[in-house]
């Protein structure tokens, strides 16, 4: 996983692993708002070296904000976000397994910058802290 970006692999784009975060009985919801993450580790016998230890999709409703740009905004600010704070989660997902995760933004407004990349370092702090341990 590269450090710095934030690369297909680390997307989620699977038809199949969206449906199964979101109705399985397995996946876990946390919530800072505006944000609400919707996660489940993933049992990976051996990944690939493409494959990343932790995934993300976003979701901001056009309910929410109607016109493309501002959601795009938001989109971009997250991602900004997590790319820069990835390390805080990665470094704790146990080895053979991976971290499936959704952000979904709840607010009907747009937040500075600086209090969206709070809210996920929050996030995935408290994601990580649920995590079991890894084994030396």
């Amino acid at each position: 996983m590269k450090a710095n970006g934030f690369t297909k692999s680390e997307r989620i784009v699977s038809q199949k692993l969206i449906d199964s975060l979101f109705t399985s009985g397995q996946s876990h919801s946390l919530a800072a708002f505006p944000l609400r993450a919707v996660y489940a580790l993933r049992q990976q016998p051996s990944l690939p070296p493409a494959e990343a230890s932790v995934q993300l999709l976003l979701s901001v409703p056009k309910r929410r904000f109607k016109h493309a740009v501002d959601r795009n905004r938001v989109k971009r600010q997250l991602r900004e976000a997590f790319r820069k704070n990835k390390p805080l989660l990665a470094a704790r997902v146990p080895e053979g397994q991976s971290v499936a995760m959704a952000f979904i933004w709840q607010a009907d407004k747009h937040f500075p910058s600086a209090e969206v990349n709070q809210r996920v370092v929050s996030m995935l702090q408290r994601i990580a802290q649920k995590l079991p341990p890894q084994n030396p």
